[in-house]
């Protein structure tokens, strides 16, 4: 395995990645994202995953590099909940998520530059939102700006009483299961 590029401009992904002590270098991918699916499947997010991931190896092609690709998606009642585009949006979203359970899932990609050899999984986490107020609603919008975040919202900044549960991996809901991450490197 050569040089680890991260083909992501989050700043989360590329903190999480910090975490496990990988050398890398961030390379934002090119890729635009289709906005208009709205329908979830574990197949579209692997592949958004692997295209992110194509769009950096492609530049890179012949050397030996291995691509970080990942696209995380928060999903209600089969429904993919996209990053909010104004205020009543990311409004309508927290107060789907209020109460209830939902899941979030990243897909990662693994392109090797050298041969275009690659490897795809995804990661699924269950969170629980408690029953959400207006006043926590407006509290979180006017405070966090949620406007970058899948869902609406960054399970790591959300103040304390927002969630009940989470069931699986945590980095997962930020934006790059290490786990997942770590066992596919190992492999690849």
């Amino acid at each position: 395995m050569g040089k680890i590029i991260l083909a992501s401009s989050s700043p989360r992904r590329a903190d999480i990645l910090k975490t496990t002590k990988l050398d890398f270098t961030i390379i934002p991918s090119t890729y635009a994202e289709p906005h208009e699916r709205t329908v979830f499947s574990y197949d579209y997010a692997e592949s958004l995953a692997y295209n992110k991931a194509l769009a950096v190896a492609r530049d890179f092609e012949g050397k030996d590099y291995t691509i970080i690709g990942a696209d995380t998606i928060v999903v209600i009642d089969n429904r993919i909940l996209g990053k909010p585009q104004n205020r009543p949006e990311a409004h309508e979203m927290l107060t789907s998520l209020s109460g209830r359970t939902h899941f979030v899932v990243t897909g990662i990609a693994l392109i090797n530059s050298l041969n275009m050899a690659y490897k795809i999984k995804s990661t699924t986490t269950y969170v629980t939102f408690n029953d959400l107020t207006e006043e926590q609603i407006n509290y979180y919008i006017d405070n966090f700006k949620p406007y970058d975040k899948a869902g609406s919202y960054g399970i790591q900044e959300l103040p304390e009483g927002y969630v009940r549960q989470v069931q699986g991996s945590l980095d997962n809901v930020i934006g790059l299961p290490s786990t997942t991450l770590l066992e596919m490197l190992e492999d690849f």
